[in-house]
């Protein structure tokens, strides 16, 4: 590689950014940046937009560039891909580096989609840009032969969207990708709270609960049970300050319609799985990753619903990251890779 080249790996995901450089994680940031209203100007970008966000003066907006794993405001996009890999490459004094990049993208994603993708990654400061299906980089990334003929399931439980994948000889012969994920379990505990609490409370409030005690089962080993999480906030009645405890089974019931949905789609893929493929999954087993797979009791329910083996990869949120980073090492010999 010329010494004023660099290569980064990218997960473009709806919630979070994750950016390999030379098999380390460089940067690992929340999809999101903070703009001035009158002049258009990018005010923060990631954790610090982060901050801002629920919390914004008039003068200032919040945009998250990627809904359900698609860009959905092109020039925010842009302002977030450019302020990303200025962080992840650093200063080069005089010389700008030439860039290749392998970003991963939704399995549903259409070639108005890529082309977004593609064109702001070029526009970023990317001279070579490849792109990699998420199903296939996570694949990658849990440590799967992606060449062999043999077949694994992937189930990518994402931000924006839930990735369900069967792959053999570098290809996906079956799919799915629904727009049910993260996002609308977030979604789940802001309705539950207000609905059966009435309390008022923010996305990232409703992140943090999600994190401290979001579980899909009523009932969980002794070991494995979460302390209620005290949430506070406006009484959407009175308007005064109230408090709840929320526990893990409470998550449960409010998320259950989700993840149920989850399941169905997962059902339905199965059903298209051809016989000799079918086989070897129940063999191997269905891998779980992205944030949705931390949610406790989720292998053990999906394995009750479907009665085969699911297993939650290790270090499941930077699995994606993980595939991009080795399908970038070696872009010329994966005939998966889009150019």
């Amino acid at each position: 590689m010329p010494f004023f080249s660099q290569e980064l790996a990218i997960d473009l995901g709806t919630a979070n950014t994750v950016i390999f450089k030379d098999d380390k994680v460089v940067l690992d940031e929340p999809s999101i940046i903070a703009v001035e209203t009158k002049t258009e100007k990018l005010v923060a970008i990631g954790h610090q937009a982060q901050l801002i966000e629920d919390h914004t003066p008039p003068r200032i907006y919040t945009v998250r560039p990627l809904m359900n794993g698609v860009i959905a405001d092109y020039d925010a996009a842009e302002k977030m891909l450019t302020g990303f890999i200025r962080k992840a490459i650093g200063r080069r004094g005089l010389f700008k580096p030439a860039l290749k990049v392998v970003i991963g993208i939704p399995g549903g994603g259409t070639p108005v989609d890529m082309r977004s993708i593609r064109d702001s990654s070029e526009h970023a400061g990317a001279h070579d840009v490849h792109l990699i299906y998420e199903p296939m980089a996570s694949a990658m990334g849990i440590g799967i032969d992606v060449t062999a003929p043999n077949g694994n399931m992937i189930v990518d439980i994402g931000g924006g969207t839930t990735e369900i994948a069967v792959i053999s000889l570098g290809g996906i012969v079956e799919s799915s990708s629904i727009h049910i994920a993260g996002n609308e379990i977030t979604t789940d505990i802001i309705d539950y709270l207000g609905g059966q609490h009435n309390i008022s409370i923010g996305r990232t409030t409703a992140e943090q609960i999600k994190f401290a005690v979001g579980a899909v089962l009523p009932e969980l080993p002794p070991e494995e049970q979460p302390e209620d999480f005290i949430v506070e906030g406006k009484n959407l009645v009175t308007a005064h300050p109230t408090r709840a405890a929320i526990s893990y089974r409470d998550i449960s019931f409010c998320i259950d319609k989700t993840i149920t949905k989850i399941e169905t789609e997962i059902i339905k893929v199965l059903q298209r799985t051809p016989p000799e493929l079918y086989s070897n999954i129940v063999k191997n087993g269905i891998w779980l990753a992205g944030g949705g797979s931390l949610l406790r009791g989720i292998a053990q329910r999906f394995t009750d619903k479907v009665n085969i083996q699911f297993r939650v990869a290790e270090d499941p949120l930077k699995a994606v990251a993980r595939g991009t980073c080795l399908a970038l090492k070696d872009t010329e010999h994966y005939p998966f890779l889009m150019r």
